[in-house]
């Protein structure tokens, strides 16, 4: 008589709950009927019932601009991240176009002789931001411009608003940044930033550009700033670190809060924003999912210098695949809700989306 063979007991057998009584039920969510790694097993499926997918027109790039000619300057707390000058700069933003990314994001680095108490310099309209938006948009029109509306690249104490006796003056400091934006968009700029977090910038920004005819330009408000640590290698990079007196706190949100960037962004998007921006990006995850839910606006995330700098050099280090890495932070922006990604990054994603 042949010895009976075993059964597995990951197999059916007639007297269990799936027996044929049971066929016009629903099957059980339950292992061994729900194995979840079917769906893992090869890249084609894996790709396929992705929840998020990264792109190239997920990208913004921020780019560093200097004076001179045919000049490059590396930013040494920032690996592979170069200031250029503007000639330079018009090529590279044709480099971005080509590979599908669809805006770049101008910040000026700027000597002391350029740096004032009032930050004068930030609405000359032939200052070095706006002789770049110029050029950019004559040489390669097709791709989006924004500009950084904050005074922290002009000001000898490196605050993003005017100060009287060590405190931020909020209405004052508006002042200044409409005429900023307004000179910005007379050099054609497609989206106006303003990072500065002064109370009701964005509704006299938003005044001014349209009483002067720019009512196509746009408003990508940084709605929710947090006063970060994360900004150091920015600040080596726009040349303000070494300027800056005191912190930020005052105007900057607290790291601790979430429900104020909610309020924040709802004052933002009813003063006339069309875009919000949550910075930093990595540790505020959270904010960027809370915000997308409440609001279903456009929401963009800052991967910001920091972020960018651990990542380069644990790559540099051999700590971790750099490619692999920004992949993966990239995407992580896409699942909390964002729409696109400012990141330093943008080149280098861009080329392995693309290969």
């Amino acid at each position: 008589m042949a010895q009976e063979k075993p059964v597995s007991q990951f197999k059916q057998s007639p007297n269990n709950s799936h027996s044929s009584s049971k066929l016009n039920s629903p099957a059980s969510p339950s292992f061994p009927t729900t194995r979840m790694r079917r769906n893992r097993t090869d890249g084609w499926v894996r790709d396929m019932v992705a929840e998020n997918h990264l792109s190239t027109s997920d990208l913004i790039w921020p780019v560093f601009v200097i004076e001179g000619t045919n000049k490059t300057e590396q930013i040494k707390t920032m690996p592979g991240v170069e200031r250029v000058t503007i000639d330079i700069l018009v090529k590279r933003a044709a480099e971005a176009r080509d590979m599908g990314i669809p805006a770049i994001a101008i910040f000026p680095a700027l000597d002391g002789s350029c740096k004032t108490e009032y930050g004068e310099e930030s609405y000359n309209p032939d200052n070095l931001v706006n002789r770049a938006i110029r050029a950019i948009k004559q040489d390669v029109p097709d791709i989006g411009v924004v500009a950084d509306v904050a005074l922290d690249p002009y000001t000898s104490h490196g605050h993003d608003g005017l100060i009287k006796d060590d405190k931020i003056l909020n209405d004052e400091s508006i002042e200044v940044l409409c005429k900023q934006a307004l000179m910005q968009a007379r050099a054609g700029v497609d989206v106006i930033a303003p990072s500065d977090m002064m109370d009701g910038r964005i509704l006299h920004i938003r005044n001014i550009l349209d009483q002067e005819g720019h009512e196509d330009v746009k408003i990508m408000s940084y709605a929710a700033k947090y006063a970060s640590s994360f900004y150091g290698p920015f600040r080596d990079a726009v040349n303000s670190g070494n300027f800056l007196k005191g912190d930020k706190k005052t105007y900057q949100m607290n790291p601790a809060n979430t429900d104020e960037a909610l309020r924040e962004v709802k004052l933002d998007i009813n003063e006339g924003a069309d875009m919000v921006m949550i910075k930093p990006g990595l540790p505020y995850l959270d904010v960027i999912y809370r915000v997308k839910q409440e609001f279903r606006m456009p929401t963009f995330a800052y991967n910001v210098s920091g972020e960018y700098a651990m990542i380069r050099q644990a790559a540099d280090a051999g700590c971790l695949d750099y490619n692999k890495a920004i992949i993966e932070m990239l995407t992580s922006f896409k699942r909390a809700g964002a729409d696109g990604i400012l990141t330093y990054t943008s080149l280098d994603a861009a080329k392995i989306i693309l290969d």
